[in-house]
């Protein structure tokens, strides 16, 4: 069986988003590591857990590290969206500043904000 010019046009334009996107790590590959680091080391990651589970509104400031996670990730290739759910995982832990009543809906504020980190930096430290 011979395979459609339709599948074999797939192919080739799937090829050539993968070769386009290993070119862009590679480029990319030190500013990629610096971030990866940012987002491993006391401050971007074990603080940012800490100040969930002591109250801090200082947790509000990993977003800062989500959306920058997330921006280096897109750049990598930009004519294609990212996948839909990480899209919603990261709204809606993403755009929120402090408000003293968010404190009495700490967990329900908070942890979205987590697990978006979470996900943005597991899919950067997935590319190494």
């Amino acid at each position: 069986m011979v395979p459609s010019e339709e599948f074999v046009a797939r192919e080739e334009e799937r090829d050539a988003a993968e070769m386009a996107l290993l070119t862009k790590l590679r480029q990319r590959k030190a500013a990629l590591s610096d971030l990866l680091a940012k987002s491993s080391d006391h401050w971007g990651y074990e603080d940012p857990v800490y100040r969930f589970y002591h109250q801090s509104f200082k947790v509000y400031y990993i977003q800062e590290h989500t959306r920058s996670i997330v921006a280096a990730l897109a750049d990598l290739a930009p004519d294609r969206p990212l996948n839909p759910w990480f899209s919603e995982i990261v709204s809606l832990g993403t755009g929120y500043e402090f408000a003293a009543e968010h404190n009495l809906r700490w967990t329900e504020m908070t942890r979205p904000m987590l697990e978006a980190f979470f996900h943005a930096r597991f899919f950067l430290d997935s590319w190494r």
